[in-house]
């Protein structure tokens, strides 16, 4: 009985390909777009770092929509009911949209060769309607803007995990996902904190300024009116703007890999490994 034939004619392409570029003097030769990248050659690309720019400026602005829902909904004057619907209402859509984006990218994708990260871009530029509509505090639009973000932000997670996973393989996957979402925490903090938190301090300091009232030790600041968030969104629509103009070169950079066939790595693969085992059931059958 003779063992299964394991020589480099019946390892798989990705196998091959990625031990040759294990090595630490290849960080900068990294493998063609959907074979195995290694961490350090993932993480020195371009088109990761591109991707995370691109996360701190889209996530960042949702997400910085979302955390303050409450408090832009109670400093435009809706009632505390409205303020439990918009939670709900950004809930239901997140959770929709990441079946949408999941199933709609992969048809257009197999369809019209679609890039993947077109759609994080029309994404991007889609959730601006949702700022827009807060900046410039238009009558009910709190309604639609939850629907808008939570639709955004629905869709922007399983995009990016896709991509990552698409681009740089699956070897790493679970460690370059985890590093490219640590643009997620960050930008909520720099927009949330440091733009949206000052700038609604800083107008709610004003209004208590102009009214002769002293703060009290201990007590919040407590703004009213579209000014408390308008400068904040203006803000981060601009911000999201550059995070979709960075996705736009993302897709630019990637457009030749989604044209061509993406799986045909995993079908190389899958094709090696029926090889080895008949052969070795043509070994078990001598």
């Amino acid at each position: 009985m003779s063992p299964p034939s394991t020589d480099d004619k019946s390892l798989p392409t990705s196998q091959k390909q990625q031990e040759s570029i294990s090595s630490f003097e290849n960080v900068f030769r990294p493998p063609n777009r959907g074979h195995d990248y290694s961490i350090l050659q993932a993480l020195l690309s371009i088109d990761l770092l591109i991707l995370f720019f691109t996360t701190f400026c889209g996530i960042g602005g949702t997400m910085t929509a979302i955390d303050n829902l409450g408090q832009i909904g109670t400093s435009l004057g809706y009632p505390t009911k409205s303020i439990s619907t918009f939670v709900s209402l950004t809930s239901i859509w997140s959770f929709l949209s990441r079946v949408f984006a999941g199933f709609a990218s992969e048809i257009f994708l197999k369809m019209y060769k679609f890039p993947r990260p077109l759609f994080l871009t029309l994404s991007l530029l889609f959730s601006c309607v949702g700022h827009l509509l807060i900046a410039f505090d238009v009558p009910n639009g709190l309604y639609i803007a939850s629907i808008i973000i939570g639709f955004c932000i629905g869709a922007q997670w399983p995009l990016f995990m896709a991509i990552i996973s698409e681009v740089f393989g699956l070897k790493y996957y679970s460690t370059l996902f985890n590093a490219g979402a640590m643009a997620s925490p960050i930008a909520s903090y720099v927009l949330n904190v440091k733009v949206a938190g000052y700038l609604y301090d800083r107008e709610a300091g004003r209004q208590m300024a102009s009214s002769g009232a002293v703060k009290k030790a201990g007590s919040d600041l407590n703004c009213s009116g579209a000014d408390c968030f308008k400068l904040a969104f203006i803000i981060i629509i601009a911000v999201t703007f550059l995070g979709a103009t960075f996705s736009m070169i993302l897709v630019v950079r990637t457009k030749p890999f989604y044209r061509s066939d993406i799986y045909k790595k995993f079908t190389e693969e899958a094709n090696a490994v029926e090889m080895v085992v008949d052969r070795g059931a043509e070994g078990m059958a001598r």
